[in-house]
């Protein structure tokens, strides 16, 4: 179904339930966390607030899945797996969730599943719901360096500088932590310096 405001109502209270039994309870916490700052993020940047809650609420619906599930589901999408995906296939969470969520669930929204799809790398072109997705899975206050007053501290950016602070900050924590920034990630934060 495509997410029109009558119905996302009923669609956020179908996988909320969905959501719940198919994760840990500390990520789905983590999802409400994120599905609220999604929320408070397109409030402030102009987006309906509702479709923020949905995508930060799915995000990471598949995470707790078997890894070959993950990527069977993931691949159905037709894009290509990157090395660093092909090693670590729960990196394609996002991807499988977005699966989940058009064919189970018939969600059609072309924005919701392009946010839910690229949230764990980001991408260069990505729209503005996606950009939310991203941030917010960063900020939540959940997270360890997030704070209710870092949330309110970030809002007060427009939306492409928060977008480029919070991936440089992701990949200064992924080197600090011996990790692989994903070229996605790196495209994001070449296309976001070039463009400010």
């Amino acid at each position: 179904m495509a997410l029109t405001d009558a119905d996302i109502h009923e669609a956020t209270a179908l996988l909320d339930r969905y959501v719940s039994a198919m994760v840990h309870k500390a990520r789905y916490e983590h999802s409400v966390r994120t599905a609220q700052t999604a929320g408070d993020l397109c409030r402030r940047y102009g987006l309906p607030c509702e479709r923020g809650y949905f995508a930060g609420l799915t995000h990471d619906m598949c995470k707790d899945m078997n890894e070959e599930v993950i990527f069977l589901l993931a691949v159905q999408d037709n894009l290509p797996v990157s090395d660093l995906e092909a090693q670590k296939k729960s990196l394609l969470h996002g991807r499988a969730a977005a699966t989940v969520l058009k064919k189970d669930f018939g969600i059609d929204d072309a924005d919701i599943l392009e946010a839910v799809r690229f949230h764990t790398f980001g991408c260069a072109r990505m729209g503005n719901l996606a950009k939310i997705l991203y941030i917010a899975d960063k900020i939540e206050p959940g997270r360890p360096h997030s704070s209710p007053s870092y949330v309110a501290e970030c809002m007060k950016k427009d939306l492409n500088t928060l977008l480029l602070s919070v991936a440089e900050d992701n990949a200064r924590y992924l080197k600090t932590q011996g990790k692989t920034l994903a070229p996605e990630t790196a495209d994001l934060i070449q296309s976001l310096q070039k463009e400010l």
